[in-house]
């Protein structure tokens, strides 16, 4: 039974019962700091409550069943009101791209094992692309600091910055290049792991390129590529070139732009609207550079299979395109120009005719059955 040592203080196991926490969490949470008793008994070491703490505690247990780590428990509950809830928001968005990609892995696997089967392997058309590239100064800079490419088995845009810029992005893509001619012979379940191993590669590349600037840490790129074998297709996304997919009339963009405004926009602190006029929303969190957190290429980049079907249609484009024209003007050029060259074509054309204030490159791939 436990013993009253003070007006209003409950014991360990009326709390526990009260905040729906365990007796042996309460006293994890004690030795972390995270969530000390009111009271001790110096001679029995029994610990007693505060019926105020009932909040903070039911706040604990609810961030533990929705799995997040001690540590940002420990965040959030030193924080306030808006604060905490950001914090929450934050974690939540990063566990749903979590998901997301793994939800796309189990899919690969499914589709990887299946293939195993003779009878299922027979009634799937392999899929092929139709493809095009295009890069443009634009109508404000001097030079082109794009790199855009179309093959058989990559796509890739890379979009160059500092005064080493342009051979930065074109030293990503000439790695990643390696890849088109021998994609046929890299295996199935080794796809993911061959494209982070380019990636790696294309970092370190890049890194060479910095090294030889006057300021490394100022050049970089960042790098959006899709690469195929059969009928499977992995994506590579750092930085704020995006890539999109036409599927059955709807749009998607299906990258995710790594900027300090978008991370903001995640986090709650700015609205969509609010991010598209935001004085830093080109600013990068994420690239392949010269120095700093993001240089290591694999580490910073979203790497993940992206289902294909066909007639799917597939945009990689820099933010010269997609930071100028609205995307729903994007959309319907490439639901009415149905030949690939002609699309990047109009969509350049697009870029420039709303003031071209940046290089603009784009890419775009048709996915089609191959003869049987």
């Amino acid at each position: 039974m436990e013993r009253d040592t003070g007006p209003g203080l409950m014991g360990i196991g009326a709390f526990s019962k009260a905040a729906r926490l365990s007796q042996r969490a309460l006293r994890l949470y004690d030795e972390l700091g995270l969530l000390s008793p009111a009271h001790v008994d110096p001679a029995t070491g029994y610990r007693w409550y505060a019926p105020e703490q009932l909040e903070k505690a039911r706040l604990v247990a609810w961030l533990r069943r929705l799995g997040m780590p001690l540590a940002g428990i420990q965040e959030v509950c030193a924080q306030e009101g808006r604060d905490a809830a950001l914090s929450v928001r934050a974690y939540w968005t990063r566990v749903e791209a979590d998901t997301a990609a793994r939800r796309d892995l189990a899919a690969f696997l499914i589709d990887y094992l299946s293939w195993k089967d003779p009878a299922m392997s027979a009634a799937s058309a392999p899929l092929g692309i139709r493809y095009a590239a295009l890069s443009d100064t634009g109508l404000v800079r001097e030079s082109n600091q794009d790199t855009a490419y179309a093959g058989s088995r990559l796509l890739a845009v890379a979009d160059g910055f500092g005064t080493g810029g342009a051979p930065a992005g074109a030293a990503a893509v000439d790695v990643l290049k390696r890849l088109d001619a021998g994609a046929n012979t890299v295996p199935a379940g080794e796809l993911l792991n061959a494209l982070e191993d380019a990636v790696e590669q294309a970092g370190r590349a890049v890194r060479g390129v910095a090294a030889a600037e006057r300021e490394p840490g100022h050049v970089g790129t960042t790098l959006t590529a899709m690469l195929w074998t059969g009928s499977q297709l992995a994506l590579v996304h750092i930085g704020d070139s995006r890539a999109y997919l036409l599927r059955d009339g709807g749009f998607f963009q299906i990258t995710h732009d790594h900027t300090m405004v978008q991370s903001m926009v995640d986090e709650g602190r700015l609205s969509p609207a609010e991010a598209e006029s935001h004085p830093q929303r080109s600013l990068l969190a994420r690239a392949l550079s010269g120095t700093g957190p993001a240089t290591d290429g694999s580490a910073g980049a979203d790497i993940r299979l992206q289902d294909a079907r066909p007639g799917d249609r597939y945009l990689l484009c820099s933010d010269g395109l997609s930071a100028v024209v609205p995307a729903d003007d994007v959309h319907a050029t490439l639901v009415t120009t149905p030949d690939p060259d002609d699309a990047v074509r109009a969509l350049v054309a697009l870029a420039n005719r709303n003031g071209g204030p940046d290089n603009v490159s784009c890419v775009v791939a048709d996915v089609v059955e191959l003869p049987a």
